[in-house]
This record gives C-alpha cells, sequence and structure tokens, in this order.
C-alpha cells in the first residue's frame, strides 16, 4: 500500500506514548512520555541523513550506454534505518533543503521547553517519505462542563518535495480520540514552512508564530461552546451528514445508493446510541462529533495488508479528504450560531 507506518520485519518506525486507538505498530511507552532522543532510537527516526544526489536517467544507443544528467532536479537519498543502505525518497528542485528528523524534534522540544508540553506520538510513512511527531499540551478544554478535549500540537515533514514542513494545533477529544478539525473564520491553525535555504530559520521563528494558534484554540472553545448549548433534532442530523457526504442521484447504481444508506445508517447509530454521544446527545455539539468519529474511526479504507484501524489513521495524517468531511460539518453546524 502507498501509505502506511514504514516497518522492517516486526519492527516499525513508530513510538507512542500510550497505546492510542489509531494505531497498532510501534514502540509504546506505556504510563510515560518519551523525549526526541527516544523518538530517534526507539522510534528509528535519527541517522536518516537526508541528502541531495544528481538525478541521472541511461540511454542504451547504438553507440553504447549513456548516462545523461538530469538538470534542475536532485533526488533526495537518506540511510535506511534499519538496513543501514542508502535509498531514494523522491525528486525535488535544486533549492530544496532537507529538514533532518533530528529538526524535526528539536523544533519541538524548543515548544516543551517554553510551554511544558511533552511528547505523545512518532512515526514515519510512506517507506520514510513523510514523517510525523506530536505533543500534548497541559492545556486542556471542558466543553459545556462536560465534554473533554486534550490539545496537541502536531509536526508534519516530507522528504520527497510533496509538502511544506507544517506544525499545526490539533484538539482530540478524549472519550473517543477524535481529532477535531474546526475551519474557523480567523484559522491559525496550523504554519506551513518551505524547505529552501532559509527553512531552518524559519523554523526558529515559528516557535514565537506559534502563540497566534493559541488564538486558533480559544475560537475554537467559544464556538464548541455555543454548539453544546444549541438543539439538534435527528432531521437536523440527517441535513447535517447529508451536506457533508451527499446524496445519491436518481440515476445512481445500487452499489452507490447502498453504500450511502449504509453510511447514514452509522451515522445515525453513532448520533443516537453511541456511548461517546450520552453526555451532549441531542446537541450540534453532538452532530459534529458524530461525523469527525465515524471519519476518525468508521469510514470504510481499502486495506488489504493491514488493519482498517491503521489505514484509517494513515489516511487523516496523509491525505485531504478526511479534514474536508470535518471542515463541511464544522461549517454547517455553525452556520446560524
Amino acid at each position: 500500500m502507498s501509505h502506511q507506518i514504514e516497518t522492517h520485519d516486526d519492527q516499525a518506525a513508530a513510538i507512542f506514548a500510550h497505546k492510542d486507538p489509531w494505531h497498532r505498530l510501534g514502540t509504546t511507552v506505556r504510563g510515560m512520555s518519551f523525549t526526541a532522543q527516544d523518538a530517534m532510537t526507539l522510534g528509528r527516526l535519527g541517522g536518516w541523513r537526508v541528502r541531495k544526489a544528481p538525478v541521472t536517467t541511461t540511454e542504451v544507443t547504438d553507440d553504447g550506454v549513456h548516462v545523461i544528467e538530469v538538470t534542475g532536479k536532485q533526488a533526495t537519498i537518506r540511510t535506511n534505518p534499519f538496513t543501514g543502505t542508502p535509498e531514494a525518497l523522491g525528486v525535488v528542485g535544486e533549492g530544496y533543503v532537507p529538514i533532518q528528523n533530528e529538526e524535526h524534534c528539536e523544533f519541538l522540544n524548543l515548544l516543551a521547553d517554553e510551554g511544558g508540553a511533552v511528547f505523545d506520538t512518532a512515526g514515519s510513512l510512506r517507506g520514510g517519505r513523510q514523517v510525523f511527531v506530536t505533543m500534548r499540551l497541559p492545556r486542556t478544554m471542558k466543553v459545556g462542563g462536560v465534554d473533554d478535549v486534550d490539545v496537541n500540537i502536531a509536526a508534519l515533514n516530507s522528504h520527497d518535495g510533496s509538502s511544506a514542513f507544517r506544525v499545526m494545533v490539533t484538539p482530540i477529544r478524549v472519550v473517543c480520540a477524535n481529532t477535531q478539525r474546526a475551519a474557523l473564520r480567523r484559522n491559525h491553525g496550523m504554519i506551513s514552512i518551505r524547505h529552501t535555504t532559509n527553512a531552518k530559520a524559519m523554523v526558529s521563528q515559528a516557535r514565537e508564530a506559534l502563540g497566534l494558534t493559541f488564538e486558533y484554540v480559544e475560537d475554537f472553545e467559544a464556538q464548541a461552546e455555543q454548539l453544546v448549548n444549541t438543539t439538534m433534532t435527528e432531521a437536523g442530523f440527517i441535513d447535517l451528514s447529508r451536506a457533508v457526504f451527499g446524496t445519491p442521484r436518481a440515476e445512481a447504481s445500487k452499489r452507490t445508493a447502498t453504500t450511502a444508506k449504509k453510511r447514514e445508517q452509522a451515522l445515525l447509530a453513532l448520533w443516537s446510541d453511541a456511548a461517546t454521544q450520552a453526555s451532549v446527545r441531542g446537541t450540534a455539539w453532538a452532530g459534529y462529533q458524530a461525523v469527525v468519529e465515524y471519519v476518525d474511526h468508521h469510514a470504510p479504507v481499502r486495506s488489504t495488508d493491514r488493519p482498517a484501524d491503521q489505514a484509517r489513521a494513515e489516511r487523516l495524517l496523509t491525505t485531504s479528504g478526511p479534514n474536508q468531511a470535518k471542515d463541511a460539518a464544522w461549517a454547517f453546524a455553525t452556520a446560524t450560531l
């Protein structure tokens, strides 16, 4: 599969401070946080020495074999943490500057020193092409006095040129580990840093800029309070779910209609019966959370070589679809506030 936690035999390039419902691979450090050094050693993220090398192509003609250098492009290469051999990760432009995993964790270490955050998860995906590290902040929220929400900072990096170095705030609903995604009007919830010659300097500057993300947390908390105090009927929830996922056209295939019906049944079960909604049932907050819980823990995934929950977690980390669904649910639920 194209998206997966990197493994070698029974070892994985991942580490978790507790048994996260999203993951089933990696070294679990129960009952304690872990350090940046632990992530480098236990999580197999250290010593990759990501570097660039010329890109060449080979042409065979009647005159012999010709090795031709591709100008303007270079390959990113790392040292495999399991085998110690070099391997290519991607093709990038000449101005691309790798951000090492050690720098990735060191940036978050600065935040830990500053605000009391602790490392929570770390790992690599897609054969080392993407790396994630999250930290749990000491701040928590209690929406409506009944629903606990933790606050995490996630830092995501790519070594293949597919995306910038990104740092974002991700509230986590404790009762079911839902990862919230609120499309707020003043959304300072993410910082992107390009892999350019000044990327290292920008990582340092981002520490100060990250203060803006707490505006996101405050806005999220204020609107969540309004949602938990707003009544939503079952009919209103059906409207929300259809606004997010759509409804099949009259001419849709039987398979499409069946898939839509199963999805709606699963959503209604979360809305009306799930224990995770017990304290907030019948509210707009519960309607939003039912959609988020479905996306995070129940949405179908194509997976033949690993558990569905792991495949679902990797999809959340590496694709935009789940977040788009959460954005749409939040926008619908808050439209009349």
